[in-house]
């Protein structure tokens, strides 16, 4: 069943209410009632949706530079987070159906269910992919797109759970890496994985609770401090690393470690708050590696905290971005890897960063 927001981010659609002007049920900040930076940022998330949407080209794909299936199934997230899905009328409603109808081109999908070969991104493409399908089952524009993006879900978790099980050494045990068969891990490639697993056990697919469970593992070994006997932390605050027992916490591997953690549930772990103390002592900085990427993960984790910690990281966001749209309503990376990925890829982040306050899409729901 989905949940009462995201329904009612549907509603408001098909009413011809804007969703950009809705306001979500979360608790009142001081930052969300006043009315000029709310509409600021409204009005810069319709920008951003304006320019993906002028990005779509012939075949239904939103993309600038690379990895098609994975930049088009970022749109379609970042246009559902602020409420447009296949369904809604208008626009954007017909550049999310358009862009999931080519998402679901048998093409796209090897035999296999793999999504990451196809437009060369690798297991990083066919998390982001099978995130979306599985938060997109039932929002198809008809039944007829629901039922293929229902034979779709699956076997792409199928994959993930199959890729999960290679044989590897304890510390890489329950992780993911850069092709299926790898044999190492890594968080950031694990972190899109195992939200498409939450994702699709919350759906009803088939996920067992011990695929779950072992990444749990596998992000407790990425975490920074020692962990004792009982598991609790020998220090704090820590932040996760790239790979496992590690001592170098950076900002966009502790954003998405957080919020990895509160969406298996583990909202009160000792690991949770010694990362949230991390990332109020780091907060995201315009010219930090890996900024969009990060950014996304703090917004949606420091979200999940609540009170006055999810006020402030929200104002944080809205000011770095924006201040640093563009005039076509997109965002653009200056150095670093992330300027290779395109401005679809930073505008999509962006938008995701952004609409944490509509809180539509199920996965961020706590």
């Amino acid at each position: 069943m989905r949940s009462s927001c995201h329904s009612l981010a549907i509603t408001l659609v098909l009413l011809g209410c804007s969703p950009f002007r809705a306001r979500a049920q979360s608790e009142t900040s001081k930052f969300e009632t006043e009315v000029f930076q709310q509409d600021a940022v409204d009005a810069a998330v319709d920008r951003g949706l304006q320019y993906l949407v002028s990005k779509q080209r012939s075949d239904g794909s939103i993309v600038d530079q690379q990895y098609a299936t994975t930049m088009t199934a970022l749109a379609i997230m970042a246009l559902a987070s602020s409420g447009a899905t296949p369904s809604s009328p208008g626009d954007f409603g017909n550049a999310s159906r358009q862009a999931l109808d080519f998402v679901l081109l048998e093409d796209r999908q090897d035999k296999d269910g793999y999504y990451g070969n196809r437009d060369g991104s690798r297991m990083y493409g066919h998390g982001v992919v099978t995130l979306m399908l599985t938060e997109m089952r039932g929002m198809g524009a008809d039944a007829t797109q629901d039922a293929r993006i229902a034979a779709r879900c699956q076997s792409a978790i199928d994959l993930i759970l199959s890729a999960q099980q290679q044989q590897k050494s304890t510390q890489y045990r329950g992780g993911w890496r850069y092709t299926p068969n790898s044999n190492d891990s890594d968080l950031s490639v694990s972190v899109w994985q195992l939200m498409a697993l939450r994702s699709a056990k919350n759906d009803g697919l088939a996920v067992p609770a011990a695929a779950i469970g072992e990444a749990i593992a596998y992000l407790r070994r990425s975490y920074t401090a020692r962990l004792d006997s009982q598991g609790n932390p020998t220090q704090s605050p820590a932040g996760f690393s790239y790979l496992p027992n590690s001592n170098n916490p950076t900002f966009a591997m502790t954003a998405s470690g957080l919020l990895a953690l509160q969406v298996c549930g583990e909202y009160e772990s000792p690991l949770v708050q010694g990362a949230t103390q991390w990332l109020l002592s780091h907060p995201p900085k315009w010219n930090e590696r890996f900024f969009f990427y990060g950014t996304y993960y703090y917004a949606q984790g420091m979200h999940q905290r609540g009170g006055q910690i999810a006020s402030d990281s929200q104002r944080i966001v809205a000011n770095i971005l924006l201040e640093h749209q563009q005039p076509d309503g997109s965002w653009a990376a200056t150095s670093g890897e992330e300027l290779g990925a395109g401005k679809v890829y930073a505008t999509c982040l962006a938008i995701l960063s952004l609409s944490v306050k509509y809180h539509y899409l199920p996965i961020y729901q706590r």
